[in-house]
């Protein structure tokens, strides 16, 4: 006997996906109707374009129809997008790839709380610098390690406070 519902895990690019790679054998067999579950993708992956994004694709296998689930891209894309960076830096260190407004900031780690090991935007904010040293992505122009020493001064208590509202 088998299983009528079944889910399939694909990463697509963000307004772009295409019935090609591994979506096409996965949901092929299935019996769903590719173009439909492409287009719906495509649709509700817009705001993501440019970035891998997760979905997730629940079939049920006796109507053939479906259900997404639509992830969020991983905390570097969203740094790389917000930085207008095409990649990360081979060498964080020396190389700077871009930089990113403390707003900007604010914004990515509102977009992954969930996500992060906290729930918080002080402590979240601070992840997302440390994904950020090791991308070579500034933010205020100056090395995500300083930022989170002045979050941690309080430097941007007010402005945190505000967005957490």
């Amino acid at each position: 006997m088998s299983t009528e519902i079944v889910t399939v895990d694909l990463l697509v690019d963000g307004g772009n996906a295409s019935p090609g790679g591994a979506m096409g054998p996965a949901l092929g067999p299935l019996g769903v109707n590719i173009g439909q579950v492409v287009a719906e993708i495509n649709k509700k992956t817009q705001a993501y374009k440019g970035m891998k994004v997760p979905v997730k694709v629940t079939v049920n296998k006796k109507t053939r129809g479906f259900e997404l689930e639509i992830g969020i891209p991983p905390a570097s894309a969203l740094v790389l997008k917000a930085a207008g960076a095409a990649k990360g830096s081979g060498t964080p260190n020396t190389e700077k790839v871009g930089n990113i407004t403390f707003q900007q900031l604010i914004e990515v780690t509102k977009s992954k709380v969930e996500d992060l090991s906290t729930t918080s935007l002080k402590p979240g904010c601070k992840e997302i610098l440390g994904t950020m040293v090791t991308m070579g992505v500034t933010c205020e122009d100056k090395d995500p390690r300083e930022i989170q020493k002045e979050i941690d001064d309080g430097k941007y208590d007010k402005l945190l406070a505000d967005a957490e509202k």
